[in-house]
């Protein structure tokens, strides 16, 4: 299995002021491996969030919505591997609920102010006895002052990953030096659609609690619902921003002034690095493609023309086998593509390579080029339809042997 990903230095990652972190070996499905992490908020932290668009929403992401309705004013994180509580009915309801009661008592919060997390297998109850001593023994943790670090914080929140996502970055705002620092787990059944992907990103920064929410939706549009794996959504996909405000900046009143946009870019530079980092782990991925449509009518045209090439299991089969059998990306733009889209006016690239023009392969194209680029390890098809100003960008990997085996073997 080739990754493409390096994870950062968690010597690197910045302090947020005003987050503590717990992770604990609770046993969930496996022994001997942190799978429970609890992060607790100062007062005054504020949060947002955006969730799956499932129909079969895990227990955790019902409770979160219900929370998050209600205040939002979190001030604690439960989060546990191995077991998603999704497709549990009451029982997997009750539980997350219960999670969050537990956390409640061990920090001397409100159970509404406590979010709760799960990833792993589907249509499994958590084991309560050791999710809520998981829970306590985290609680301990934060009470004695001891602080897990960031490659521990973000090591425990995976399941099928080879490597940790951890993302990081500086602003300033207000004359005020701003952290924001991240962690994501994926790396299958990644299509966020919100939106199994979770993904938490923390800043010190101060902003009006009723921006969050606009401003979660805008971030995880620009990085998280950009990438994709292998196109299914995940019943658990959450993706949360927290604030807690101590950075000491005068605090935030509106997205589109200039503070606004400091924080908004920095967060969206976090989680396009959380995203990317993501689809460079994708299960067996050897190939990190970039899918850039541009000059399509409007942004949903060019949206659902990528999308077409990047979920298309025989695109990613060829750039697995690095094989330039180029007109399986031309069936897919055809299929994504509108009624009224003329081919004679589109183009295709590989990278530098044209390998496409006027309804059919480029007069200038040799099969050899296109071998070549096909080896690389990051790779850009770049598709102009000629006929507007609009563009988007989608980022997906390729489908190996491994991917199939991976999967195939997950319960075991």
């Amino acid at each position: 299995m080739t990754v493409s990903y390096a994870p950062l230095d968690p010597a690197k990652a910045y302090t947020v002021a005003g987050v503590s972190f717990a992770a604990v070996q609770a046993h969930v499905r496996k022994p001997n491996r942190y799978d429970m992490l609890v992060a607790e908020f100062a007062e005054g932290t504020v949060v947002g969030g955006v969730f799956t668009q499932s129909r079969f929403a895990a227990a955790p992401v019902q409770v979160c919505r219900t929370h998050l309705s209600r205040t939002s004013a979190i001030r604690a994180l439960v989060i546990n591997t191995g077991i998603a509580n999704a497709a549990t009915g009451e029982l997997g309801l009750s539980n997350a609920q219960a999670s969050c009661l537990t956390a409640a008592n061990a920090l001397g919060i409100k159970d509404v102010q406590v979010l709760p997390f799960s990833t792993g297998v589907i249509l499994e109850h958590l084991p309560m006895d050791r999710i809520n001593a998981g829970i306590d023994a985290a609680a301990a943790e934060l009470k004695a002052g001891k602080r897990a670090p960031w490659d521990r914080v973000a090591q425990t929140i995976m399941t099928t990953d080879t490597v940790y996502k951890l993302a990081s970055t500086q602003t300033t705002i207000g004359g005020k030096t701003v952290n924001v620092t991240g962690i994501a787990k994926g790396a299958g059944m990644i299509q966020p659609n919100m939106a199994t992907m979770l993904s938490f990103v923390f800043t010190d920064a101060a902003i009006a609690a009723e921006l969050l929410q606009p401003l979660a939706k805008r971030t995880a549009d620009a990085s998280f619902n950009r990438v994709t794996v292998d196109g299914d959504t995940s019943t658990n996909d959450s993706y949360i921003i927290a604030a807690t405000g101590k950075a000491g900046n005068a605090s935030i009143t509106s997205l589109e002034g200039a503070d606004g946009i400091a924080l908004a870019a920095a967060l969206e530079k976090v989680s396009l690095e959380l995203a990317q980092a993501i689809v460079r782990d994708g299960e067996g991925a050897t190939k990190f493609m970039t899918i850039a449509v541009k000059s399509g009518k409007d942004v949903a045209e060019c949206d659902r023309i990528a999308r077409a090439v990047a979920h298309s299991p025989l695109v990613k089969t060829a750039f697995f086998a690095s094989d330039p059998n180029l007109g399986r990306i031309l069936a897919a733009v055809g299929y994504g593509a509108p009624a009224d889209l003329d081919p004679s006016k589109v183009t295709v690239h590989l990278n530098d390579v044209l390998v496409a023009e006027k309804g059919g392969r480029a007069a200038s194209y040799r099969e050899e080029d296109g071998a070549r680029t096909m080896k690389n390890a990051d790779i850009t098809v770049a598709i102009d339809l000629g006929r507007g100003s609009a563009a988007q960008t989608i980022y997906t990997c390729d489908f190996s042997c491994d991917y199939v085996k991976i999967n195939a073997e997950y319960r075991s």
